[in-house]
């Protein structure tokens, strides 16, 4: 050997390959295992839902909204009150025999019922439409979580697979690093061969290390979304059948987005809102009217000389209040100004979120339809692929191929295999996505994704 030689072939070399291979069937031995224990998605989407934090305050929310309702509606309803009373009195006359000091009880029952108040019906439908609104955030956050649980989900499986992918291109590339070196040492090949084999093994342990990283990250990723340790979620069932896109027409999901998305309807809610503020405001200027009745006891000393002692008074009284506002300053004036303006603003909102939902759902769409292309030409590209390794594994037998070809294929096909793993996962997101945009996205839609893992 010359001075050029790289390192030869020796049995250590020979048992980090076996430990390789030895640790490698542990890893896959271990999969197999923890398959039998894997969680389904939905199964994980049902544990978030009763531990992300997001979505609980969203939950929350809405049950507050309830009993802020309750809360207007009382303004329509009937107001009773007991009220009691004891005082001490001391009375002095310029009569001296009336000069006296007592004692006088009282216990009052009164009870109201508004007639009409048309600020009290403008909140109690502000109240039922904040309901709405709660109802549309909820539904908001419950898709949002839909979405964040898959993204979670696949990105562990495609962290799996990228650590899979490496740990098999490091096999190949030491079986080939292993055939580089023992054609050196028999004179067919050059060192050149066996530096370009040590050196493609050595960026692969990085990637290797990358790898698991990055899926130990992604692992905690979802553990935490979910609420529990050491996750292991179903990988795909191969081969794996994607969904069509229906329907086939953007305008179709724009629609059904402009309409149904609770962005839109919290907006619509909300300039309806903004319309019976300005009722409220208006109401300013009328009258109002109450029923009304009181029952009083009374207990205090006479106020005849006839009629010695303490005397009890009942006394029962019905009837109607009626109140009219005739001057406030001009704050009621303002008042209207200022909620019309509010309202010309609940209304752009309205136009905004229309348009927003519009845009995100036209590019969800194109996402979608993007991503399908690229599964079917990855897919050619992977069988390609493997016909280029094939092909240059025998023009380096033969003589006409030299090992950096061989190792360039290789890694070529296992980059292919992980970016068609990782373009399946993106249009099953993107799908879930399409219909989130569109306001259409429910926690049964995880069924059909569902079905494509495996059993």
């Amino acid at each position: 050997m010359n001075a050029h030689t790289t390192r030869p072939y020796s049995p250590v070399v020979a048992h980090r390959f076996t430990v390789s291979r030895v640790a490698l069937g542990a890893l896959l031995a271990l999969g197999s295992a923890s398959a039998v224990q894997a969680q389904s998605l939905v199964e994980l989407y049902e544990s978030a839902r009763g531990y992300d934090a997001t979505f609980l305050s969203a939950r929350s929310a809405y049950d507050a909204s309830l009993a802020k309702a309750e809360q207007a509606r009382a303004g329509l309803r009937p107001q009773a009150g007991l009220a009691a009373g004891a005082n001490w009195n001391n009375r002095n006359s310029s009569v001296s025999a009336l000069d006296s000091t007592y004692n006088s009880q009282n216990v009052t029952l009164s009870a109201s019922q508004p007639l009409y108040r048309p600020a009290n019906a403008a909140a109690d439908q502000q109240g039922q439409l904040s309901i709405d609104i709660a109802k549309a955030q909820l539904q908001s956050a419950e898709q949002d979580l839909i979405v964040r649980t898959t993204q979670a989900y696949f990105d562990v499986l495609a962290a799996q697979d990228t650590l899979t992918f490496v740990q098999a291109q490091k096999k190949a590339v030491s079986e080939q690093l292993a055939a580089a070196k023992r054609n050196f040492e028999v004179g067919t090949t050059t060192v050149t061969d066996s530096r370009e084999a040590q050196a493609r093994y050595d960026l692969v342990i990085a990637q290797e290390i990358a790898a698991e990283n990055d899926l130990r990250v992604k692992k905690l990723a979802l553990d935490q979304l979910v609420g529990k340790p050491n996750v292991a979620p179903k990988p795909l069932a191969t081969p794996a059948a994607l969904p069509p896109l229906v329907p086939a027409d953007p305008q179709a999901w724009v629609t059904q987005a402009e309409t149904g998305h609770p962005a839109v309807l919290q907006a619509t809610k909300g300039l309806e809102i903004a319309q019976l503020e300005t009722q409220k405001a208006q109401a300013g200027h009328k009258p109002t009217l109450d029923l009304v009745g009181q029952y009083q006891i009374a207990r205090a000393p006479s106020s005849s000389s006839a009629i010695p002692g303490y005397v009890r008074n009942n006394t029962a009284t019905v009837g109607v209040q009626f109140n009219l506002p005739l001057y406030a300053g001009g704050a009621i004036q303002n008042r209207v100004k200022e909620t019309l303006a509010l309202e010309d603003k609940a209304r752009t909102d309205l136009e905004g979120a229309k348009r927003g939902v519009s845009q995100a759902t036209r590019s969800a769409y194109f996402g979608v339809l993007s991503g399908q292309g690229q599964v079917k030409a990855l897919e050619a590209a992977e069988a390609s692929s493997q016909s280029a390794l094939d092909a240059n594994k025998l023009g380096y037998q033969v003589g006409v191929r030299i090992n950096i070809d061989v190792l360039n294929a290789q890694s070529q096909l296992f980059q292919t295999k992980r970016d068609l793993a990782v373009a399946r996962y993106n249009v099953l997101i993107g799908g879930l996505r399409l219909k989130q945009a569109s306001g259409q996205l429910q926690a049964a839609d995880l069924q059909a994704v569902n079905a494509l893992l495996v059993r």
